[in-house]
């Protein structure tokens, strides 16, 4: 079995986008879930200074044999300059990653 998740929104002026997707598979008493998000927004920059926020990577792992659960998650920061017909603009975005693998109990035939 496999359910499949997609959203794509767009604000009204275009400067900002998400795109999200969810996917949920149930696979040899295994059931993985995996959900991916990328947010993206652009600013028009009036000055030439320019305050960019620092990148940045978030991993986590985690193991639960007792509960027998795996979690795995990943988080990207960044931002890029752009010019698009004279004007400068900062593109700031967003990735995260979130893995999920649960153990289903098996039903008795």
């Amino acid at each position: 079995m496999r359910d499949l998740l997609f959203k794509n929104l767009t604000s009204n002026d275009r400067r900002r986008k998400v795109i999200a997707s969810s996917e949920i598979t149930d696979k040899e008493g295994i059931r993985s879930i995996i959900r991916r998000h990328f947010v993206c927004m652009a600013k028009e920059v009036k000055n030439e200074r320019i305050d960019k926020p620092a990148p940045s990577l978030y991993v986590l792992k985690e193991h639960n044999s007792k509960e027998q659960k795996e979690r795995f998650f990943c988080k990207i920061k960044g931002s890029i300059c752009a010019v698009n017909q004279g004007r400068l603009f900062l593109i700031v975005f967003m990735h995260s990653l979130r893995i999920d693998l649960l153990s289903v109990p098996q039903s008795v035939a």
